[in-house]
């Protein structure tokens, strides 16, 4: 998103911010110095070609890695993740394409996983019993204001669900929690046209009340349809980062593929 579209003359600070991350795996270098920016209020779109080394670059400041160097600022303070759960609890949600639902579990029951709400007093203290109700309720109400209502009923297993309908879910639950970033990664994938775009209007709504959101995708229409901006990894850093308004999905996959430079007009590494 343009600082200007923000209101400022000057470039905010960055909500999340990658500098000179690198990690080594072995021989293979699969960050190679790589800086990253993520803007308030923005959906930032992530694309390279396989193995550019883009989701190598989110799980560095999304907790599931650990770089070998680099700095990673959370709000303009610098942060050092040894785990996702870190970067949960630091107020960054990543819903990756594999959603990490349990499918015979409620959705209720999804929607808190690994933060289930135990009931007051001696009940919940010492025999460890969950507030089924309070979290039937409060993922109602999550699902609600995403509009993700055609659901029948909370309490219906996860595999009785459409794909759609699961991603709707693994989405609420990164909105319901994360206080700061959600990072995506290729929601729509497996999904169908009419699916996809209910996600992607999801996606929009999350925005729309000030959540900045990472976007991982090889989907261009999507991208170019969603995005405020374009961060194109290749060879492991970010090669550059482009408008969407004034670029063309021809120009993203050349840059993506080496066919062709960055302009100067574009946003450098």
């Amino acid at each position: 998103m343009d600082p200007e579209d923000l209101g400022m003359s000057e470039k905010p600070t960055p909500v999340l911010q990658g500098r000179g991350i690198v990690k080594h795996y072995g021989r293979v270098t699969a960050i190679d110095r790589s800086d990253f920016d993520l803007y308030p209020g923005e959906i930032l779109a992530v694309i390279g070609d396989n193995g550019a080394g883009k989701s190598s670059l989110i799980k560095a400041v999304s907790g599931a890695v650990v770089p070998d160097e680099g700095d990673i600022k959370l709000n303009g303070k610098p942060v050092k993740f040894t785990s996702p759960i870190e970067a949960r609890d630091a107020g960054i949600e990543t819903v990756y394409q594999q959603l990490a639902l349990s499918p015979a579990l409620s959705i209720a029951d999804n929607m808190f996983l690994g933060r289930e709400i135990r009931k007051e007093g001696f009940l919940g203290k010492y025999l460890r019993m969950l507030d089924r109700a309070q979290m039937e309720k409060v993922a109602r109400e999550k699902l609600n204001d995403l509009g993700l209502m055609t659901i029948q009923s909370i309490s219906q297993a996860v595999e009785t669900l459409s794909g759609g309908q699961r991603q709707g879910v693994a989405v609420a639950r990164a909105a319901a929690f994360g206080s700061k970033v959600i990072i995506l990664d290729e929601p729509t994938a497996a999904l169908g046209v009419k699916e996809s775009r209910k996600v992607l209007e999801l996606i929009q709504d999350v925005r729309s009340r000030g959540m900045p959101i990472v976007l991982i995708s090889h989907n261009m229409p999507h991208v170019f349809e969603i995005a405020d901006r374009i961060h194109v990894h290749r060879l492991g850093k970010r090669l550059c980062v482009i408008d969407p308004k004034q670029a063309s999905m021809n120009d993203a996959v050349a840059l993506m593929t080496g066919a062709k430079k960055p302009e100067a007009s574009m946003e450098a590494a």
